[in-house]
């Protein structure tokens, strides 16, 4: 999370020559206590803040190009003119400032007033979001930028409503991020914006023709349109003890409540399924000091997503943190004290975590005929089979590089709310968001740009272990994500290729 940003530099209200500003390279500053930066970039120059949004990553270090800022952390881009979200994880705007030309001297003026834009469509009468995660705040937020003045409901399924869920199983789990952090919108912040948020109180069904959601209370909401973000839930294995109270999912933050509520009497932990939620969670508990076992079909965890290497040196990484892996086997039954394996063999554990996947929320886009085939299937407007019905986010089902994918990336589904707003007010975006999504394993950040459906070839370039490469993964001989650690802007230069389609650019970027 973002931590108090150490002021260096120039002081920019004083200046600094234009000679000392060189093409697409920030200059970091600051002015009266907060950091900026310049940027020199297609004949302008520009002055924003210098903290990303999202979790206070530092821009100076990041890609700028196309009029924009990209983060180094997680990929958040920003307006350089407006200050605006362009691409999640980041939501909300950068400062942006006056720039002062003074001869050879360049100087920081006042903030400017919050950018809104001018729609280049009135919008429908009202929009009515069902879901309230990332998908669906992002679309809601997003419909305020690009200057909706009309009602908009987010409607979750529990409370408090938005929250940041790749936390709840890293620092908040770890202990290192208290509860205030993890709410990704209050319900406050989102009335500040217009925004109803009925939270707890979830849709039942959707009247299409009639242009209604109804909710479990009672209440039906109007919509002109309808935006439908409901995610994914955890799934529960189906075996003798699963439901036992020391069983616990992690998908809500209720989830995470629970596994913290028993860590204090808990000291062994069982993980079952080597997931990247299941990984994480394993180590945010050993850094509560839990002995934690993690139980998995697989020879090699994450193999299957990541190949052979990397889930090699993921392994590595937990074990040289004190995780015991049990691999090529499964859960067949728990007790209040243990798991039995299929092999048999048991493993004591008095706190148990299940990380074994996600299926898309769709029994309502089900019942109510819309088309659905693992996800709901949408266009490359994110428009389902009903003229101004959306969706949006893990349980979208949506063309992407020529297939349909559904893909489960809290970072795409922000991206994805982003776009469908977009949509809604008439200005479409001109390039699919390429998928991004990072996991945390101890000092260790894996920064996955694109969608490879099976690993075909997986070249490491560099070295695992050192902390320092980037995998590149090929499908059919083409390029089609990219991993990388300690490589951060590479991942950058990577994201932008490949939403520009420029394969020639990609491959001499990972050649």
């Amino acid at each position: 999370m973002s931590e108090p940003t150490t002021l260096t530099g120039p002081d920019l209200r004083r200046g600094v020559t234009a000679d000392q500003l060189s093409e697409a390279q920030p200059l970091l500053g600051h002015a009266d206590g907060e950091a900026i930066m310049l940027v020199r970039e297609g004949g302008r120059i520009y002055a924003t803040g210098a903290t990303c949004t999202h979790y206070g990553g530092p821009l100076a270090e990041g890609l700028i190009a196309d009029g924009t800022v990209r983060c180094p952390w997680h990929h958040g881009c920003f307006d350089l003119e407006t200050g605006d979200s362009v691409r999640a994880p980041a939501l909300a705007p950068i400062a942006c400032f006056e720039v002062l030309r003074e001869g050879s001297l360049v100087r920081v003026g006042k903030k400017h007033e919050r950018h809104i834009r001018t729609p280049a469509l009135p919008g429908p009468a009202s929009v009515a979001i069902v879901g309230a995660g990332p998908a669906g705040t992002a679309c809601a937020e997003t419909l305020r930028t690009e200057g909706y003045r009309g009602p908009i409901t987010l409607v979750g399924a529990e409370l408090p409503g938005p929250v940041d869920r790749p936390n709840l199983s890293k620092d908040y789990l770890a202990g290192t991020a208290p509860e205030e952090w993890i709410p990704l919108r209050t319900a406050e912040a989102l009335r500040e914006q217009d925004i109803e948020l009925i939270a707890n109180d979830p849709a039942t069904a959707l009247a299409l023709s009639a242009h209604k959601v109804q909710l479990a209370s009672g209440r039906a909401i109007e919509w002109g349109a309808l935006v439908l973000a409901t995610g994914a839930e955890a799934v529960r294995l189906p075996i003798e003890g699963s439901t036992l109270p020391h069983v616990h999912l992690l998908r809500t933050l209720a989830d995470a409540r629970g596994i913290i509520g028993q860590i204090g009497t808990a000291k062994r932990a069982v993980i079952v399924g080597s997931s990247f939620i299941g990984l994480e969670a394993g180590a945010s508990l050993r850094k509560r000091g839990l002995e934690v076992t993690v139980v998995g079909p697989d020879s090699v965890p994450l193999e299957r997503i990541l190949g052979r290497d990397v889930g090699s040196f993921v392994q590595h990484v937990h074990e040289d943190n004190g995780v015991v892996f049990r691999l090529g086997r499964k859960p067949t039954s728990i007790t209040p004290a243990e798991v039995t394996l299929s092999d048999g063999s048991s493993v004591l554990a008095d706190l148990v975590v299940m990380g074994v996947g996600v299926r898309p929320r769709t029994a309502l886009a089900e019942a109510a005929g819309l088309r659905v085939q693992d996800g709901i299937v949408v266009d490359d407007e994110l428009r389902t089979s009903v003229s101004n019905v959306y969706a949006a986010g893990d349980v979208a089902r949506y063309p992407y590089q020529g297939v349909l994918v559904r893909i489960e990336h809290f970072a795409l589904a922000e991206r994805h709310g982003q776009e469908v707003a977009r949509t809604i007010m008439g200005r479409t975006t001109p390039h699919r968001a390429v998928p991004f999504f990072w996991s945390q394993h101890y000092d260790v950040t894996l920064s996955y740009i694109g969608h490879a459906k099976h690993v075909e070839t997986a070249r490491v370039v560099g070295d695992l272990a050192k902390h320092d490469a980037a995998v590149v993964y090929r499908e059919e001989g083409r390029v089609r994500a990219v991993l990388t650690v300690g490589r951060d802007r590479l991942g950058l230069e990577v994201e932008r290729a490949m939403e520009a389609g420029d394969t020639v650019a990609l491959e001499a970027l990972v050649s």
